[in-house]
């Protein structure tokens, strides 16, 4: 079976603390739990979540949705936004992740990419830089979600096919995105392949999105 490699950046800077975070916990062990419930996500998928505040954490490596531990995850009590050098850390990885194929072996489908911030880019110079070399990955989709009234959807245009912004930080709005993101997920582990299946589900009405 082809894998499907989803890559999830995850803002744990300091304007995370409180409600979001504990938000983004309950979020992605909704995301796991309802891809776990779709078998062919559950054959196909295969996840990587890396957190960005002054440093770029991978608290899951690539592994198997069956195989996925998520860990509590975490904010400092106030730091920058380096989602370039997250980038950078997304980079190296994809390029050793990713199986390409030959003619006698069939490569892994093209890669998902989802984004979440809260704020802009504190290493601008860098994440100017990495989003070129992103593009160069060939993903299938790179989806941005600009959380909460700071974050700047210009910045996340700058790599993203689609941004969608969530107005409010709170546990029901969170759990609302997460459950998008897993029904695009599934959707993708469907449609690879098939022409004129890029659309992406549409989203409930608290999330909007806005490119």
């Amino acid at each position: 079976m082809r894998r499907l490699l989803v890559y999830v950046l995850l803002d744990t800077s300091g304007s995370m603390q409180g409600e979001p975070i504990e938000a983004v916990n309950a979020g992605m062990e909704t995301l796991v739990g309802a891809l776990r419930q779709d078998p062919y996500a559950l054959e196909t998928v295969h996840l990587t979540v890396i957190t960005f505040d002054a440093d770029a954490r991978t608290v899951v490596p690539l592994a198997r949705l069956e195989d996925v531990v998520l860990p509590r995850i975490t904010t400092p009590r106030s730091g920058p936004t380096h989602l370039g050098l997250a980038l950078e850390m997304l980079g190296r990885q994809a390029t050793q992740d990713i199986v390409k194929g030959t003619d006698s072996v069939k490569g892994d489908w093209a890669p998902f990419l989802f984004v979440m911030t809260d704020g802009k880019p504190s290493d601008i110079e860098r994440y100017n830089a990495q989003c070129a070399e992103i593009k160069k990955l060939g993903f299938a989709q790179i989806i941005g979600c600009a959380a909460g009234p700071k974050a700047r959807e210009e910045d996340l245009r700058q790599i993203c096919d689609s941004v969608v912004r969530l107005d409010t930080m709170d546990t029901a709005a969170f759990g609302k995105l997460f459950q998008w993101v897993s029904a695009v997920i599934a959707h993708g582990s469907k449609s690879q392949g098939i022409a004129g299946a890029a659309e992406l589900p549409a989203p409930p009405p608290e999330i909007n999105v806005v490119f």
